[in-house]
């Protein structure tokens, strides 16, 4: 029901004009009436005049009262709003109009558009239609939600076999008026509307990329196709392909590439990929008032030349392939490419240094990377991976540049890449092949310093004999005697021996130091004249001493040791850079105060901060090798020719450092030129502060070299010599000696009663050992102090053996020394007391 378009003035004008023309017609009809009945003109003429003075009159009274409100004049204007609805009632993407209407709060219809008057007629209007089922009380309840809520949730209602989705909602500027909406549902055919796409821009896009699309049925026929698909097949891309077999618009070689039938051989090889279609199980509508249709089982087929994947060589594919192989380059895992042939298309830089290749040459086929023995097998499972199905596995191999190492291979079939067909994959193992070196090399320096130590404890145990026998025989020899001289040449040949020992047990960091607190200097001047004489005249040595010098705890004979070693090390050095053993050249040693600022200025992560006394050595011998800087604290290393070096001299120098608590470096002294012109070692060792127990402990010492008091003493050693050598050395001191020859021995002594002052145990013996014995030995006498002896280290007895009042005393040792440091416990002791 449509209203007519009228204004307030215009209906105003109307109503005006008619009242005049019906006065007017009065007018007339009276004075025709009097003029008819008297047949007096002038009677007549009066009459009218008076009438239409008396009319007049009334008229000009009525003009200053306000006249009655037309209830038309202030209703709304629905034209507008009829145009609003009738341009407004389409659904989303051009679908069919939706039918609205608007009703007043007593439900009465006030306008609606043409759909709805076309479709649900203006009888009825909302709520009070006439719908299937219970859709009459699903529009009440709707009207009900909106008066109050202000909106209606959607919801469906059908008429006929049709289906809306009705909607509601207030409006108006007092809320005075509905506003309904009835979409109809409709089904989605998503074939058609693919079809579509392909056959639009979507489909262009594609082929504008050099791709070819078809959608084709079950059957195999063509559905749709996008104008380059067209193009391709029969070389004219409006042609639509619909029903045409999508087979038969390709063919095959003998190596399985597909090409376009109507191009043949001449044509690119195509990489075909199928993308099946299928509907989708529950899921709502895409789009409001549709639903989705059943749809008939499809594919979606891809064409894409074969040229455009990684390694393909033609046209505009170099710069896509080129993208890809420049994001290969970026990751770290080797990755590398093969056609179905078997030749190699493209290997990253992580794939080139597993396989130690160079960064251009790279070799035909992936056999050529491994050893002979395994080239039929590398070929073999290449080809396999190449022709059969997408799949993906490992082969072991062993690489050319590394034939002792295996290496795991790992390959995988791939299709729609172009002319790859098998990605290989190589893990860099550089690093850690460098780690498992390492681990081998501490393994084996592990074994061999477990060798050493085994082999210096029981030469120890020999040279306590040696020495200890010379040092009675001296006892009853003067100077001047036939025997004297020899047997002090025997004493000097087995001091020597022991200093071999020591240098076994320096490298592995076993020996047995015996701290002092010293200072640097006075050690250098020790040995100042003995360098020189090792240095010849052709080289200068130069000492030089910083001020202030902070006092180190180290072994003095070792540290010796040290200095002369790197003396040497730098004398064969100068010679052989110089030319012989004239060469000429200069050796500094120089003592320098470094404080904690120091070191923190440094940044190393190696060296703790704290206060240090370093010892550099500097020579002018060339420099060390960079290859071999990292190697020449290795046991058994040397640079040296063949009979002129045994590699222990840098290892026990490193040894002795690490074993007093300091740290050393070696590095290069370059020249002006940038050049290295000589070696530097640098040598930090800890400031010692000497605690009160080191003071407490120098005073017993000073107090036992007046010992006398005597003493029981059980005395268990598994080695007949020492334990003879040891129990007349202590005899001749006045002590009352108890012999055991092993641990359980020596146990059951203590158990049986006997009183003894100390107990002198070697460690290593053969049943119970010197610690078990000593623990047990602690249950009966807790008091009873311990003096070990062995050839082993101290502090890696110490950190094995956990008891209170224990003492050690390295092996070899002479019969003064024994001597001494049992007086030393004793005097310890009896103050404790």
């Amino acid at each position: 029901m449509k209203h007519a378009p009228t204004t307030p003035y215009e209906a105003s004008s109307a109503r005006l004009g008619i009242e005049l023309a019906m006065l007017v017609l009065a007018l007339v009809a009276s004075g025709g009436l009097i003029y008819w009945v008297s047949g007096m003109p002038l009677v007549a003429l009066g009459f009218a005049c008076g009438l239409a003075a008396m009319m007049l009159a009334a008229a000009m009274g009525m003009r200053g009262q306000k006249p009655a409100v037309d209830v038309e004049e202030a209703s709304p204007d629905w034209s507008v709003t009829l145009a609003a609805m009738d341009s407004a009632g389409v659904a989303a993407q051009g679908r069919a109009r939706a039918a609205i209407a608007i009703t007043d709060r007593a439900n009465r219809m006030v306008c609606a558009n043409p759909v709805f008057e076309q479709t649900f007629g203006s009888l009825h209007a909302p709520p009070r239609m006439v719908l299937d089922g219970g859709g009459g009380e699903v529009l009440s309840a709707m009207v009900r939600e909106a008066w109050r809520d202000g909106k209606a949730a959607a919801r469906e209602v059908s008429d006929g076999g049709r289906c809306w989705r009705v909607g509601a909602r207030r409006a108006g500027r007092a809320d005075e008026y509905m506003i309904w909406s009835f979409a109809p549902i409709e089904e989605v055919d998503t074939l058609a509307e693919m079809a579509a796409w392909l056959r639009g821009p979507f489909g262009h896009m594609f082929g504008d990329a050099g791709l070819c699309l078809a959608l084709v049925g079950q059957e195999g026929t063509i559905l749709a196709a996008n104008r380059e698909m067209a193009a391709r097949a029969c070389g004219d891309g409006a042609a639509t392909l619909a029903g045409q077999e999508f087979a038969e618009l390709l063919r095959s070689d003998d190596r399985d590439r597909i090409h376009f039938a109507r191009e043949g051989r001449k044509g690119s090889p195509q990489t075909l990929w199928q993308v099946p279609l299928s509907p989708p199980e529950a899921e709502p509508a895409p789009l409001a008032g549709t639903a989705p249709a059943e749809v008939e089982p499809a594919s979606l087929m891809l064409l894409i030349d074969a040229g455009m994947g990684l390694g393909g060589t033609g046209g505009d594919a170099k710069g896509q392939a080129g993208q890809l192989e420049a994001l290969l380059e970026q990751l770290p895992l080797g990755l590398a490419m093969t056609d179905r042939d078997g030749r190699f298309l493209f290997a990253n830089p992580a794939f080139r240094r597993a396989a130690g290749l160079d960064a251009h040459n790279l070799p035909p086929y992936p056999s050529d990377l491994v050893i002979a023995r395994d080239k039929t097998a590398m070929s073999d499972a290449v080809r396999r991976y190449a022709q059969g199905p997408a799949s993906s596995g490992d082969i072991a191999v062993r690489l050319s540049v590394e034939p002792d190492e295996p290496a795991s291979l790992g390959l995988a079939g791939v299709r729609g890449m172009g002319e790859a067909a098998v990605l290989l994959s190589l893990a860099d193992t550089t690093e850690e092949t460098r780690l498992r070196r390492q681990v081998a090399q501490a393994t084996k320096m592990q074994a061999v310093g477990q060798l050493a130590g085994g082999v210096a404890h029981d030469f120890n145990n020999v040279l306590t004999a040696i020495i200890g026998y010379c040092d009675l025989m001296l006892l009853r020899h003067t100077p001047g005697d036939s025997d004297y001289d020899d047997i002090q040449q025997i004493k000097a040949n087995s001091n020597r021996a022991a200093s071999l020992t020591r240098q076994l047990l320096a490298f592995s960091r076993q020996q047995t130091l015996q701290p002092e607190v010293l200072q640097l200097p006075d050690v250098m001047s020790e040995v100042t004249q003995m360098l020189k004489r090792l240095l010849g005249a052709k080289i200068t040595l130069e000492v030089r001493h910083d001020r202030n010098l902070g006092a180190v705890r180290a072994d003095p004979r070792q540290l010796e040791q040290v200095i002369i070693n790197l003396a040497v090390n730098a004398r064969d050095a100068i010679q052989s850079s110089g030319g012989g053993e004239g060469a000429s050249g200069m050796l500094t040693f120089t003592t320098r105060r470094v404080e904690a600022r120091d070191i923190r200025r440094m940044g190393s992560e190696i060296i703790p901060a704290g206060e240090y006394t370093a010892l550099i050595c500097e020579d002018t011998g060339g420099g060390i090798a960079p290859a071999v800087i990292g190697k020449i604290f290795e046991p058994f290393f040397t640079t040296k020719d063949v009979g002129k070096g045994t590699g222990l001299g840098l290892s026990t120098v490193y040894g002795i450092v690490k074993q007093s608590g300091g740290f050393i470096f070696a590095s290069n002294v370059k020249g002006a030129d940038g050049k290295p012109v000589g070696a530097r070692f640098t040598i930090y060792l800890p400031v010692h502060e000497a605690s009160e127990e080191e003071l407490k402990k120098t005073e017993a010492v000073e107090e036992a070299r007046n010992w006398a008091g005597g003493g029981r003493i059980l005395l268990v050693e598994d080695e007949d010599m020492v334990r003879a050598v040891a129990e007349r050395a202590l005899t001749r001191q006045g002590y009352e000696v108890t012999t055991a020859s092993d641990g359980d021995e020596g146990l059951e002594i203590v158990r049986g009663g006997q009183q003894f002052d100390l107990v002198v145990s070697d460690v290593v013996m053969p049943a119970m050992d010197g610690p078990a014995m000593a623990l047990a030995i602690r249950e009966v006498a807790p008091e009873l102090p311990i003096l070990f002896m062995s050839g082993y280290a101290e502090a890696q007895l110490r950190d094995q053996i956990d008891i209170v009042a224990m003492h050690f005393i390295p092996k070899p040792f002479s019969v003064q020394q024994i001597a001494d440091k049992v007086a030393e416990v004793l005097t310890t002791s009896s103050r404790r007391s």
